[in-house]
């Protein structure tokens, strides 16, 4: 029986853990990998402290951290689910494998994944062109021209980002525009921004690096290519949470509710980061949900 069990091993689920810990509780990482997105992440350069740091890096510096403190690391651990005693003081943490982990509160930290537009070149140029997250990456692409895929508001607020350094920044959407007036009407007064409706992209194409985009123009039925050194994939992510489903509540988009504490609908359990509904996920912001979660649980465990 562990006071807290965390599930999840990236920025919310480690910094989770080395606030439990350093509160004097029996704490556990359950984690189907380590790191989360933020491995993937070839750069890093708005985490204060650090100018720039790769994204394995700055996981190494988190990860040593909460070793040093003796967490135990149940790495590549797939949950399969998650009960709660009728008086909820006991949780359990089922594994895929059968194993089953009790414990007096849990914070969950299972992050998202960004949505795919699954056509070929996108997982080949990874990393070589295409991006997931324009905060993070834009800045490599500076005076470059490059390409926003989307039509909601993130890739339009991105769009918006990205015009203040690159070259030119071309928006492709296989229908209609949805984003807010409000940002349709700022793009609509930058000079440097192109965009392109209805209009679905086919494959990324390149050598070493990506060249472009091909595209098909869905009105006229005419295959061509977008030229640009980046493509920005900006259609929503899907939060990871899956395991929780039936047992903590969740809204339209599949992402957990949690009140300023991190609270879950279920006392005892919480949830941090990417997977939930609080706006804005970005590295540091999660790894502040981590600890803020940590210290309501802790005040929980306390009070039984």
């Amino acid at each position: 029986m562990y006071d807290i069990l965390v599930i999840g091993g990236g920025p919310a689920g480690l910094n989770a853990a080395l606030y439990a810990k350093r509160k004097g509780a029996n704490v556990a990482i359950i984690a189907k990998e380590i790191g989360g997105q933020v491995k993937d992440t070839s750069a890093v350069e708005n985490y204060l402290g650090y100018s720039s740091i790769s994204g394995e890096g700055l996981v190494k510096v988190f990860v040593d951290h909460v070793k040093a403190l003796d967490v135990p690391i149940f790495d590549f651990s797939t949950v399969e689910s998650i009960r709660v005693s009728e008086d909820s003081l006991v949780k359990e943490v089922i594994l895929a494998d059968g194993t089953v982990h009790k414990a007096k509160s849990l914070i969950l930290a299972t992050g998202s994944k960004p949505r795919k537009l699954g056509v070929p070149g996108e997982k080949e140029f990874f990393g070589k062109g295409v991006a997931y997250c324009a905060i993070c990456d834009g800045p490599f692409f500076t005076d470059l021209d490059v390409i926003v895929a989307g039509g909601g508001n993130s890739a339009i607020e991105a769009a918006i980002d990205l015009s203040k350094i690159a070259s030119k920044v071309t928006v492709v959407h296989r229908s209609q525009l949805r984003a807010d007036k409000i940002l349709i009407d700022q793009v609509e007064k930058l000079d440097n921004i192109e965009i392109h409706l209805e209009t679905q992209i086919q494959e990324v194409v390149g050598e070493k690096l990506m060249k472009g985009v091909k595209v098909l123009d869905k009105s006229t039925g005419e295959v061509s290519i977008i030229s640009g050194n980046g493509l920005f994939v900006e259609i929503g992510y899907l939060p990871n949470t899956e395991a929780f489903k039936g047992v903590i509540e969740l809204n339209d988009r599949g992402e957990i509710i949690v009140d300023k504490y991190g609270q879950t609908n279920i006392k005892g359990i919480f949830a941090a980061g990417d997977s939930t509904d609080t706006p804005y996920k970005q590295i540091i912001i999660s790894a502040a949900d981590g600890a803020k979660c940590a210290l309501s649980a802790n005040e929980y465990i306390n009070a039984l």
